[in-house]
Order: structure tokens, then C-alpha cells, then sequence
């Protein structure tokens, strides 16, 4: 049994979502081979002696780069079975049953990736048609296995971290669970996981990170939604973490909510080596936030940064700041506010720039407002479509995701990027008069970051994709891929 595991972009990082099943389906005795396609070429050699090609859609970019490669891969092996898992897999089925995918499987993926396609055509049983493009969901708590991570690229190839001192930190990926118990409205992984989390083993993720250690990894970026969904499950692995290995340090991401839930235990992810933790704090409007359902308002934002300054933690928080209810004045807010805060250095100059996406099965759907205004479901984007009733918010995204990306382009500083956007929207505003002098002029230091900007569950813009598939392409042997 021959199986292709392909991942087409995951922010940077090593995919977790191909050595974790890897190990899986190695141990059911399938032949599998890993591509990572944002690192490597496709091997068309591999492709046409496959008996499965399954697709890693774990993100909104993701699953359209894949959903590109469906008809080349059909091309060079016709008799391949198609599958596409992850969160993406199961809110696309039907557009996904369209391009003939066979086996869409979200949330726990790896025992039914054995169990629908090793097993049943490994013991010579095709899938009945009657199970074709019918999407499985497994929320089952799994006993996990390390994740084989010997196919995959070196991680000296993958995203780096820079330290605001100078240099790099080369760095690994891992997951400590899955799934999230909340239910924000714009969140991808709602639709499939429904308020329920699940915890990879602990030896297991202390296993896999051994491993990224062995081949030289400096950090681990903790890849969970929220690693405060089980706080002591998690607290547990980073004290042992920090036992083995006490010069490795790491980054989480953490609801405000849980951030202050939790305060007592900050102190801890400092003191075992945490170099930052990523917040998804989407809004200072309070009413966009309910709208949200995040679960926290400006005022707790505001405390967490207070907590984070005292304890000499770093905080980077991002943002969707271009929503359909977001004015002109409260984005020029949230930009004084990141100011005033001493925050510039702290937010990737993208993140400003960040418009809402509404895909399939999203819980945004169920507000009127967004009914409303939404056009039908635009299969190539995979998006229900809208526009601001303000236009100029419209013109404004655009601009800022240009100076965002002008930014990353001409290497300039957090700073000088937030400058340029700072000035965009103030003459927009018609302030013309409004510049860097504006700033309050609170002292700034840079933070560590990532070589390879943050784009999560929101939605690119044409240019961007445009050019993460040029980023894609010279790694592709076939210039008819794309």
C-alpha cells in the first residue's frame, strides 16, 4: 500500500500533520512518502506508483493550494485514490465531492486515515461508493504515537527565529492537543471540534521534541490553539521540558480569557524558558468582540498587557482588524492604542492588515448582519465574499497588506512599518497633518520573531496568494501545476 502525505504551507513550520500520521500508517505496514511542497519538489515518480495521495489542509491557504494540485496529481496517476484531511478537509466537502476527492477526514485524523484507507484497500477492499466524499469527523481520544519525522526536510529549511539581540534560533514544531472548548464565531476549528479539545500524551510530545533537538532544534513553537486548554497538562510538559533541556526555549499561544484566568501560572512559562506567547485578540471594539464571542473585552486585553509588562513577559497579539463592522475612527484606535501601549514592536505590521474571512461552515453565518451582506460562496477562494459599506475601509485593507508586505520585502523594522500604515490611515481619515511626530513616544525594544509572517485563519489577498504559490512554484517540477 503506497501512500503520498502532501502539505502544501504551514506558516514556516515542519507540519506536524504529516510526520504524526506518517508514524501511523508506517506502523499499519504502508509504504508512505511525505512532501512538503513549501520545501520540496513534487516527485511525479512517487505520484504515479501511488495508491493514495491525501492532501494536509490544515489552514484557509492550504487547502487552496491543494485544491490546485487535484487535477495534475489526477494527470500523472488517474487511478489514485484522493483524500483530503484536516480542518479544511470536512467544512469544503461538498466543493471537494465536485473535484472527485474520495476520503475527507477533520479533527483526529490519524486512526481513521489507517482505518479508511490502509487498512480497508491495503486488505484489498475498495471503499463502497456509498462512503465516497462523505466526510468523517473523529473526536475519539487517541493514544498517540511519536511523530516520524524522517521524510521531512532539515529544519535548518524551515522558518527561523530572530532574536532581537542578533542571529537566529533554529526552530521545531509540535502539538500538545488539539480541537478548542471555546466557540469564537470566526474560529475554523469550530465547525469541526465543537468545544472539544484533546491532549497529545505527554511523553509523546516530549519524545517528538527530543528528536527536533536531535536535529537541531533551538525552539519549539507549541503549535495548540489554545495551550491553556489544559493548563496542568501543559504546565507539565514545559517543566519537563525545561528539566532536559534548560537552554531551549519555546513559544505558546493562549486566549486573554485563559491569560487571566490562569495569571498564577505566567510566571512559570517565564521562568521555564517561554520566549513569548501569541494572543488572537481580534478587537479593541468591545461590540466586535461579542460579535466575535471571544470572550473578552478591551478592558482584559488592557489588564493582560499590564500583567505581561509587570512580569517581563512578551506579549504578541494579533488582530482582525478590517471586519464589516470596523469604522474608519475605531482603526485608527486600534493603531493609537497598540501605540500608547508600547505594543508596535510587538504586533507584525501584517496583522494590521488582516481582513475577516468567512469560509465554509463558519459560525459567523449565523449573525443576520453577516447573512446580509455576504455574496454566494466563491468556490475558487473558498469564501463567502463581502465589502464594507464604508469603501474607503475597502481601499485601506488593501494598502495596509501593501506596506505590510513592502515591509517584509525592504526589510524594514516593525516600527518603520507601522509608521507607513499609521500615515495611510490618517489621510485617509483626511488628517493630513497626522505623522510619525503623532506617536506618543513611549521607548520601544524589538522582540523575537519569525522569519515567515503569521497568516493563520485569515484571509490572504490575491497578491499574497499569488505570492505564496510563487514562493511554491520553483519547488514544483511541473510548470502546468499552477
Amino acid at each position: 500500500m503506497k501512500i503520498i502525505l502532501i502539505s502544501t504551507y504551514e506558516l514556516g513550520h515542519q507540519p506536524f500533520g504529516l510526520a504524526s500520521p506518517a508514524a501511523w500508517l508506517r506502523r499499519s505496514g504502508a509504504e508512505v512518502t511525505c512532501l512538503d511542497l513549501s520545501r520540496q519538489p513534487l516527485q511525479e515518480d512517487a505520484v504515479r506508483a501511488a495508491d493514495v495521495v491525501a492532501f494536509y489542509v490544515p489552514m484557509h491557504t492550504a487547502t487552496r493550494l491543494a485544491i490546485r494540485l487535484i487535477e495534475p496529481v489526477r494527470r500523472l496517476n488517474p487511478r489514485a485514490h484522493l483524500c483530503f484531511y484536516g480542518l479544511y478537509a470536512p467544512v469544503n466537502e461538498a466543493y471537494l465531492g465536485e473535484l472527485g476527492v474520495e476520503t475527507i477526514i477533520g479533527g483526529e485524523f490519524e486512526a481513521a486515515l489507517v482505518e479508511r484507507l490502509a487498512n480497508q484497500q491495503g486488505n484489498g477492499r475498495a471503499i463502497a461508493p456509498a462512503e465516497l466524499r462523505r466526510p468523517t469527523i473523529s473526536l475519539e481520544r487517541l493514544s498517540f504515537l511519536p511523530p516520524d519525522r524522517s521524510q521531512l526536510p532539515p529544519l535548518r529549511q524551515y522558518a527561523h527565529m530572530l532574536m532581537p539581540e542578533g542571529g537566529f534560533k533554529v526552530a521545531g514544531y509540535t502539538e500538545a492537543s488539539r480541537g478548542c472548548k471555546h466557540l469564537c464565531r470566526h474560529c475554523p476549528i469550530v465547525p469541526v471540534y465543537k468545544g472539544i479539545f484533546r491532549i497529545v500524551q505527554r511523553e509523546v510530545v516530549l519524545e517528538d521534541i527530543r528528536q527536533q533537538v536531535d536535529a537541531g532544534a533551538e525552539h519549539i513553537t507549541f503549535g495548540d490553539p489554545d495551550f491553556f486548554n489544559g493548563p496542568a497538562h501543559a504546565l507539565t510538559i514545559v517543566e519537563a521540558l525545561h528539566r532536559e533541556f534548560p537552554q531551549l526555549s519555546y513559544d505558546v499561544t493562549i486566549k486573554i480569557e485563559h491569560l487571566l484566568q490562569h495569571a498564577e501560572s505566567l510566571r512559570k512559562l517565564r521562568d521555564t524558558g517561554c520566549l513569548f506567547v501569541t494572543s488572537a485578540v481580534e478587537s479593541v471594539d468591545d461590540a466586535i468582540l461579542a460579535r466575535l464571542a471571544k470572550g473578552h473585552t478591551r478592558a482584559d486585553f488592557l489588564a493582560v498587557v499590564a500583567l505581561f509588562r509587570g512580569l517581563g513577559l512578551i506579549l504578541q497579539p494579533t488582530f482582525v482588524p478590517f471586519t464589516p463592522w470596523t469604522s474608519l475612527s475605531g482603526y485608527r484606535e486600534l493603531l493609537a492604542l497598540v501605540a500608547d501601549q508600547n505594543l508596535v514592536e510587538n504586533v507584525a505590521p501584517i496583522q494590521l492588515g488582516i481582513r475577516l474571512l468567512i469560509p465554509a461552515g463558519s459560525r459567523l453565518l449565523e449573525l443576520d448582519d453577516i447573512r446580509k451582506a455576504v455574496g454566494n460562496f466563491d468556490s475558487s477562494g473558498l469564501v463567502y465574499p463581502w465589502n464594507h459599506a464604508d469603501a474607503r475601509m475597502d481601499k485601506l485593507s488593501a494598502r495596509v497588506q501593501e506596506l505590510a508586505s513592502a515591509g517584509d520585502r525592504l526589510k524594514r523594522s516593525r516600527t518603520d512599518s507601522f509608521l507607513h500604515i499609521w500615515r495611510a490611515a490618517n489621510e485617509l481619515a483626511g488628517d493630513s497633518a497626522a505623522s510619525g511626530d503623532a506617536l506618543p513616544k513611549a521607548p520601544t525594544r524589538r522582540i523575537p520573531h519569525f522569519t515567515e509572517p503569521w497568516y493563520c485563519c485569515a484571509e490572504p489577498t490575491e497578491d499574497q496568494f499569488v505570492s505564496i504559490t510563487s514562493d511554491l512554484r520553483p519547488q514544483v517540477q511541473s510548470d502546468s501545476f499552477f
